[in-house]
């Protein structure tokens, strides 16, 4: 951790101080309003944090010789409160006729986001001939712009992280000095009627790559390329850094987990959607709740695992009741987390069958984030429960697109495809879209049903027998009519796809 001195930004409330800028921003890249005098005020406070300052000091520190009034401070005091949001005055308190006294962890070091923080470099320009950089630019910008929308991400604004165009220096020495985990680097190159984008996420602290990718399509239409572009990165980068996170929570001793290092421990039991995964999950997620409890991201998830547990663990009402009390909470009027306003939405959707309602939440978290693969495919997954063939296919190959090969949650969009397949009669299409997800997650039941009815569809009984055999090695204790409780589809619908189970053989 750099020296308070040393450092160039703080984090403040959410809101990013950057000291070698002399600028404020919001999360989202959104610039703060300070007038000069009043950013000299804070700088100061800053660089002696957690002391008073007297007021004598604050006025030689900023106007020096000159004669001011005390309205002047308590002006740019007032400027500072409203600018990083500090209504109460928790931040930046006032010691009473004497001075004020900046509030900030461990000793007034640098600040990281309590998150996953990030800054996008300006892309190289790698055309021989000194083509402009707009191009490149503007691909930034969305970049940085579609990342702002990513739920519990921190993005650098442009500004900041444009001072270092053209300069070699270390990617940890960047990191270092923006304060943030991970950096974006990438460069452009146009050749022949083409673009091709070379892109890799690193790890600040180490310069390690976490993810690299190559990215081309033809240059006819440049804006149209340009977003493309855009979609595919933002899209990978998400659950890039997320696996990042996990591993980086992982190598976090016991005793120095805090709310957020237990939701990134619970997120591969999660994602596992198993029985006894689903406990793991369920036990950390209770835990981050327990020292965090409007942890609305932490909810989503507890919603989800506890909707996992009621459908596939014997219809226990209490688990029902808990799913719907964590998804209430992910779905909060002052919730803003895309992420767990899908869950909370799909949770919903498949306890109370409001498919309308969820649908509209569903909605909302994609024009929060039009990136999310995972808010994509539990709207594809919606739909297809509740017929809305359409508009599963859609979202389904949607998160596709924007996910990386290796997205744990890949299932969710296959399953869709799957599903809505099989209620339309293509069963080549439900034996294909099955054996991806299943691909994706062998442990989770559901996709092997869907490829024992494909199987049956097609007229294939032995093949449906063997993948009634396996569905019964993941799931034992799996009945055709426990499962037909659920109800999670029209009477029509659920019949059509049960009787195909029995035809199977498969326990009543």
């Amino acid at each position: 951790m750099v020296s308070p001195r040393a450092a160039r930004t703080y984090v403040l409330n959410e809101t990013l101080a950057d000291l070698k800028g002399e600028m404020l921003y919001r999360k989202n890249g959104e610039t703060v309003a300070l007038r000069p005098q009043a950013f000299a005020v804070l700088r100061h406070l800053i660089d002696n944090a957690n002391r008073l300052v007297t007021k004598a000091e604050l006025n030689a520190a900023v106007w020096g010789a000159a004669a001011v009034t005390d309205d002047s401070l308590v002006q740019c005091i007032h400027e500072i409160r409203r600018a990083l949001a500090d209504d109460r005055h928790v931040l930046l308190t006032t010691v009473s006729r004497r001075g004020y006294r900046l509030l900030l962890a461990n000793g007034g070091e640098a600040l990281p986001p309590s998150g996953p923080s990030i800054a996008v470099l300006p892309f190289a320009n790698m055309d021989t001939d000194e083509t402009p950089d707009y191009f490149a630019d503007g691909l930034v910008e969305d970049v940085i712009t579609n990342l702002s929308k990513v739920s519990g991400l921190f993005v650098i604004a442009r500004n900041s992280s444009f001072a270092f165009r053209g300069k070699d220096t270390d990617p940890r020495a960047i990191a270092s000095e923006l304060g943030v985990r991970y950096l974006l680097q990438g460069s452009v190159r146009r050749s022949a009627g083409r673009v091709r984008i070379n892109a890799q996420l690193l790890e600040g602290s180490t310069a390690a790559h976490v993810w690299a990718d190559r990215f081309e399509g033809a240059a006819e239409d440049v804006f149209d390329l340009q977003d493309r572009l855009t979609e595919y990165i933002v899209g990978a980068i998400e659950p890039s850094v997320r696996r990042a996170e996990i591993n980086r929570a992982r190598r976090k001793r016991p005793e120095s987990l805090d709310a957020y290092d237990l939701y990134l421990r619970a997120l591969p039991h999660a994602h596992a959607n198993t029985p006894s995964e689903t406990d793991k999950a369920l036990h950390l997620l209770g835990r981050s709740i327990e020292l965090e409890p409007d942890f609305v991201a932490a909810h989503g998830y507890a919603a989800w695992c506890y909707e996992q547990r009621f459908l596939r663990n014997g219809l226990d009402l209490s688990d029902k009741a808990a799913a719907l009390r964590h998804a209430d909470i992910a779905l909060g009027v002052n919730s803003d987390d895309p992420q767990a306003m899908s869950m909370g939405a799909f949770v919903r959707a498949n306890l109370t069958r409001d498919y309308e309602g969820a649908l509209e939440v569903l909605d909302q978290a994609l024009a929060l984030n039009h990136n999310s693969a995972l808010a994509f495919g539990f709207s594809a997954l919606v739909s297809a429960h509740s017929e809305r063939h359409e508009r599963a296919v859609e979202h389904g190959h949607k998160a596709l697109r924007l996910s990386p090969l290796d997205d744990p949650l890949n299932y969710h969009p296959y399953c869709a495809l799957a599903l809505t397949h099989f209620f339309a009669g293509s069963f080549a299409e439900t034996v294909s879209y099955a054996t991806l997800a299943i691909r994706a997650n062998p442990g989770f039941s559901i996709p092997h049903l869907y490829l024992v009815a494909g199987h049956v569809g097609l007229g294939k009984p032995d093949a449906a027998r063997v993948a009634a055999r396996r569905l019964l090695e993941v799931s034992p204790a799996f009945s055709v009519g426990a499962y037909e409780r659920t109800e999670l589809f029209r009477p029509p619908l659920m019949d059509a796809l049960t009787a195909a189970l029995r035809t199977a053989d498969l326990p009543e």
